[in-house]
């Protein structure tokens, strides 16, 4: 696979967040865009949060590989 000269992923930062933003004014003039409650808010938070400390977690509790300490 070589690199396509087509496509959103093959812009520029700029242009697609240029082209995402005429997107979102569009959908908040059509009245379609979703807008967040704080309540919803605080849920997404909240379980990004608990997403977030259980890969840390599974990170601390890997088994240490003993074979490479010296012996005492």
């Amino acid at each position: 696979m070589g690199n396509s000269q087509r496509g959103f992923a093959s812009m520029s930062p700029e242009k697609q967040r240029e082209i995402a933003s005429k997107g979102g004014k569009a959908a908040h003039q059509k009245g379609t865009a979703h807008q967040f409650t704080s309540e919803e808010a605080r849920a997404a938070g909240k379980k990004g949060g608990q997403a977030s400390g259980q890969a840390r977690s599974k990170k601390s509790a890997r088994p240490v590989d003993k074979s490479s300490t010296p012996a005492s």
